[in-house]
Formats: C-alpha cells, sequence, structure tokens
C-alpha cells in the first residue's frame, strides 16, 4: 500500500507530524511519500523519505500517475483536492484538519473548505481536540470523519551525548518555541519574563523560531520590546535548529532548573510541548486546547487559564524553586506521552482508519 501525504511547506508542527508518521507507517509496511507545495526550512530534517516540492499542476501530476498511490492525505488545503483529482487520482482522499490557527480564522476556513471536502473527498480526519471536532460536527455533517491522536517520537528523549555539548545555561531557562504570530502569544511569554526575572534575576529566555515565518507588525513589536525591558544580553533566540537536535536543547532546559512555556491562544496539537515534555522538559503552558492531552496540571505539566503574566509568572516561579514539585512533573510528563502518544499507537488508529474505508489490511 502506498499513501501520499501533501502540505503547503516543510515547517512547525505538521512538517514533524509527517516525518514521524511516514517513519512509523514504513516500518508497518506502508510505503509513504511526502509532497510539499514550496520549499521550507524543516527540509533539511527530512532523510529518508521520498519528498516531492513543487506547486505545478505539470509536475505533481507525474508523480500521481506514477506512484498510483492508494490514498492521499492532504493536511489543511482544500484546494488541494479538486486538482488532485483533475490530475487523474482515482484512489481515496482524505482530507486532514491541522493547524488551522485561532478559533475564528478555524470557523472561517471551515466554512469556505466545507463543500470542497465533500465534493472531491472520501472522508475527513483530526485530532480528538475540541475545537476541531465541534467544526467537523457543524461543518461537515453526515461526511465521514474519524478522530485520532497525533505520534510524537520518543526514541531521542533523553537524548543521545554529542561531541557538541551544549554551554551550560547561567541561570534558570524560560524557553518559548514558535512563530512571531498572534495566535503563538509570544507577548505573553515577554510580559511573563519582565514578571519573573523580578524573582529570579539570573533568568535566561531561549527562543526557537522560524525566522522564514512571521508577522511583520509582530516582529517589529517583538524587537521594540526586548529593547524596551533590556531583555538582550539574557535572551538567545536560534532559528530553524534541526530538530534532531531539540531534544538536547529541551533536555538542557529541564537540566537547568527551567522550563519550556508554551503561550498560545489556541493549539490542535501543540508538538513543542509534547516533545518538550518527552524529554524531561516541564511545561507551563495556556490551556490552549490541544495542550490538555498532555498537561494534568501540577502532575504532568501546569496549566493557567487565563493569559496574565503574574499569573503565569507564579506558577513558573513554583515550579523553579520547589525542586520536589519539579521533579515529579519531569517524569510523570516523559511517563504520560510515551504511554498514551507513542507511533505504535498511531498506525493502530490509522490502520483502524483504513479498514473502515474499506482497504483489506
Amino acid at each position: 500500500m502506498r499513501i501520499l501525504f501533501t502540505y503547503y511547506i516543510p515547517s512547525g508542527g505538521v512538517e514533524t507530524l509527517n516525518r514521524t508518521r511516514c517513519r512509523a507507517l514504513m516500518k508497518a509496511g506502508i510505503e509513504t511519500h511526502l509532497l510539499y507545495l514550496r520549499d521550507g526550512a524543516g527540509k533539511q530534517n527530512i532523510k529518508d523519505i521520498p519528498l516531492f516540492i513543487s506547486d505545478l499542476d505539470h509536475e505533481i501530476a507525474p508523480v500521481i500517475q506514477m506512484y498510483q498511490y492508494d490514498a492521499i492525505i492532504c493536511t489543511s488545503d482544500y484546494l488541494m483536492l479538486p486538482r488532485l483529482r483533475n490530475m487523474g487520482h482515482t484512489g481515496r482522499i482524505i482530507y486532514e484538519a491541522q493547524g488551522l490557527g485561532m478559533l475564528s480564522q478555524a470557523r472561517e476556513l471551515m466554512g469556505v473548505a466545507a463543500p470542497y471536502i465533500q465534493s472531491y473527498a472520501d472522508a475527513a480526519i483530526c485530532t480528538p481536540t475540541p475545537h476541531l471536532m465541534q467544526l467537523y460536527h457543524e461543518f461537515l455533517a453526515g461526511f465521514p470523519q474519524f478522530y485520532i491522536q497525533n505520534a510524537v517520537d520518543t526514541e531521542n528523549c533523553p537524548p543521545v551525548p554529542s561531541e557538541t555539548s551544549l554551554p551550560d545555561a547561567k541561570g534558570p531557562v524560560l524557553a518559548w518555541v514558535g512563530r512571531l504570530e498572534k495566535n503563538k502569544n509570544w507577548l505573553l511569554y515577554i510580559e511573563t519574563a519582565v514578571e519573573l526575572i523580578k524573582s529570579v534575576p539570573d533568568l535566561q529566555l531561549w527562543m526557537f523560531q522560524d525566522a522564514n515565518l512571521y508577522d511583520p507588525a509582530e516582529r517589529a513589536y517583538f524587537e521594540a520590546l526586548v529593547a524596551q525591558y533590556q531583555l538582550s544580553e539574557r535572551l538567545t533566540i536560534r532559528s530553524n535548529v534541526p530538530h534532531h537536535e531539540m531534544p538536547r536543547y529541551f533536555y538542557e532546559v529541564g537540566r537547568s532548573g527551567g522550563l519550556m512555556f508554551s503561550t498560545s491562544h489556541i493549539e490542535g496539537f501543540g508538538y513543542a510541548v509534547a516533545e518538550a515534555m518527552s524529554c524531561q522538559c516541564p511545561v507551563l503552558a495556556t490551556a490552549s486546547d490541544g495542550v490538555q492531552f498532555f498537561i494534568e496540571h501540577n502532575r504532568t505539566g501546569k496549566l493557567i487559564m487565563e493569559h496574565i503574566p503574574s499569573l503565569a509568572a507564579a506558577e513558573a516561579l513554583e515550579l523553579i524553586s520547589s525542586s520536589t514539585l519539579r521533579g515529579s512533573i519531569r517524569t510523570q510528563g516523559q511517563e504520560h506521552i510515551r504511554q498514551h502518544f507513542s507511533p505504535h499507537r498511531y498506525v493502530e488508529d490509522v490502520f483502524n482508519v483504513l479498514r473502515a474505508m474499506g482497504f483489506p489490511l
């Protein structure tokens, strides 16, 4: 059996998801390929999976005809659905919702996408995230729907020692992963850091970004606040870190006595949170829907229900200062990810979906 996964650009959580599930499915005997419409920094992470990058029908069509995919899974890109049919694909097409942004954006997108999904796809899948399930029930009522959890690759956590070790952090690290855009809510991270520094004067700030993807207005505002609050000496920004190196950074954040802070308004899943937890990096997160799959407050991580810097700083300070709570969260968080989000479980769920669609597996 042969499956193609399509998406706009190799970056962020979808790039991680595609790599993880392709490798897991290949181990289970399913041939998998990737198609991205544009080049992106995440291409550096794809080493062992057939990869195509093009947004031109006359370049994509020969691939579709050559490999005769049994199923194509289109992530978020509803306009790709009719294109695939026009290129002659007669196999199954599955639409998948991932990374649709803030709720208002996701609702608007689903309203436009629904007629395309119902006309050209055979089914729709997404994670069992409440806001995504609500949108599917609202816009795709009566259409075949399946809900499966994403997979997290935990094989590299804790990381294997490397010849090029990271420099020791000069103090507890408050880490952040994302893009400089409104939904990722980087402003809460900066304002919380300013509050936390009052109690943790040696606090270090590590931000992991994709320098190619950002809102120009948000970036300008970010740079102005960094200067206003005089954060530059304690702030380290890393862009497009190869994915296989991230476990070392997450592990070092945990070892420093610090934590990762996930500040998003809404997340369908939240890969950075899951991967940090799997590497024994404790996480404080806003209750952004998808991350609540991972975090049970004060057991596997910490959750805040309101986007208030003083509240976030107080929770972060407790995590930094209480070695007992910190140790418990690091251990239980890692075990939770390994137990509930394994690639093996994902493969079983995908097989169940394919069987329900009539494939003889």
